[in-house]
């Protein structure tokens, strides 16, 4: 192979804005140049010191963008994260250690910041395990055969004094923030959403050319509160005469279970759907069970999620909370020095304190392991079973689990 010239790997300058973003759309196999609507919105995002590029000469031939996040930690406490998206390498450039130049520089920053965490949704399953990431939260979609269903649509509406309700898209950017702010309080794995998502979920802001105005509905309990808020698309799909048409679920968020339950009925109770596709929910929701007959909900899909790099290992695991009394020593093994070292966790019900230690470790895992376990969807006995957690002391991989396990399932409702 002929030479090629250093690839400068830095931070982009905003004159270099349309150069980046052309080179992310090429990346993602969009087409390259960007609309100047789309340019428009996503340089208001801009933000000096987030964005990374890798330059070949004048061409920008790798991406990379983080941003300011909170993600909710066991117990309801957000910590700080760097959330990490348009990750790109462009093809003629791969194999040359452009993507671990830029994380590393990425995350070291994010350490320096004083980010508990890094977070990321992987397209890719096996490149970001590298790097310290591990799968913390994991979706499911269901598709729910209406006519199968045992609902009755005839009676969609609560009737407890409570009613849904179709809203316009400047009430659900009114509405929708408070709502989302009460239920990542209390979901581990939520992530918090600012105006922007708000801007483009709803289509204040177009970003691409394949916008489609869904529909929104909203749950208020008897007392007027709001408590569940869905936004829905719908196909049109007619044979013989007869409708099978498809309502696709882009996001349902509920404070409450009467509130989910209302939405879901009220979504398969719409005249000429057949079915309804639930998007991304949290592996062990609620959804089938509020069927008179489960089996009409029948999983189309199921993955990875969410995928957390711890960053502080003591902030991490004294933010979150723990059901009982116990003390761990945890040696933590990190490639790239940002979280190992070993660590005395002493948790109760009151609270946790979290110690660098030079005692003997109970348990060793990678940083990688780490993420599910903090977040509390992962189980340590299963870790200890597939060789990714070492059990140093007889008895400790049984406790660590009892330990660190959460009651529920963590769950991310959103896409960066």
């Amino acid at each position: 192979m002929t030479s090629r010239p250093h690839i400068d790997v830095r931070p982009i300058t905003e004159a270099e804005f349309t150069d980046w973003l052309r080179a992310v759309n090429t990346g993602f196999l969009r087409e390259p140049t960007p609309s100047k609507t789309e340019l428009e919105a996503r340089r208001t995002q801009f933000a000096p010191g987030r964005y990374l590029g890798a330059f070949d000469g004048d061409r920008c031939v790798a991406t990379f963008r983080s941003f300011a996040q909170e993600l909710t930690a066991v117990g309801g406490t957000p910590v700080p994260a760097d959330a990490i998206t348009g990750v790109t390498v462009t093809a003629t450039h791969r194999r040359r250690g452009l993507l671990t130049r830029m994380m590393a520089q990425d995350l070291a920053a994010a350490k320096e910041r004083g980010d508990v965490v890094a977070t990321l949704i992987a397209a890719e399953y096996p490149i970001y395990g590298r790097y310290g990431f591990g799968p913390a939260t994991w979706m499911t979609e269901w598709t729910v055969d209406v006519p199968r269903s045992g609902l009755d649509p005839r009676r969609p509406a609560p009737d407890d004094g409570s009613r849904i309700d179709l809203l316009d898209a400047e009430d659900v950017r009114k509405l929708g923030p408070d709502l989302h702010e009460r239920l990542r309080r209390t979901q581990p794995g939520a992530v918090s959403r600012g105006e922007w998502w708000w801007q483009v979920n709803t289509g204040a802001v177009r970003i691409g050319s394949s916008w489609k105005e869904p529909f929104y509905a909203v749950y208020r309990s008897a007392d007027g509160e709001v408590e569940g808020m869905a936004s829905y698309e719908a196909d049109d799909n007619w044979q013989d005469k007869q409708p099978h048409n498809t309502a696709v679920v882009n996001w349902l968020i509920a404070t409450r279970p009467a509130a989910e339950r209302a939405l879901w009925h009220y979504l398969c109770s719409i005249d000429w759907v057949t079915k309804v596709k639930s998007g991304w929910r949290g592996p062990d929701d609620l959804l089938p069970d509020f069927l008179p007959d489960p089996r009409a909900a029948r999983v189309t899909a199921q993955a990875d999620w969410l995928w957390v790099r711890i960053l502080d290992v003591v902030r991490a695991l004294e933010a979150r909370t723990y059901d009982r009394e116990a003390s761990l020593v945890l040696e933590v093994t990190d490639a790239a020095g940002l979280a190992d070292g070993r660590y005395l966790l002493e948790a109760s019900a009151q609270g946790a304190s979290c110690t660098p230690t030079t005692r003997s470790a109970d348990l060793t895992l990678d940083v990688v392991e780490l993420a599910g376990v903090w977040l509390g969807g992962e189980s340590v006995l299963r870790l200890a079973a597939l060789g990714r957690v070492r059990e140093e002391r007889a008895g400790a991989a049984r406790e660590a689990d009892a330990l660190l396990r959460a009651s529920g399932r963590p769950w991310c409702p959103d896409m960066f």
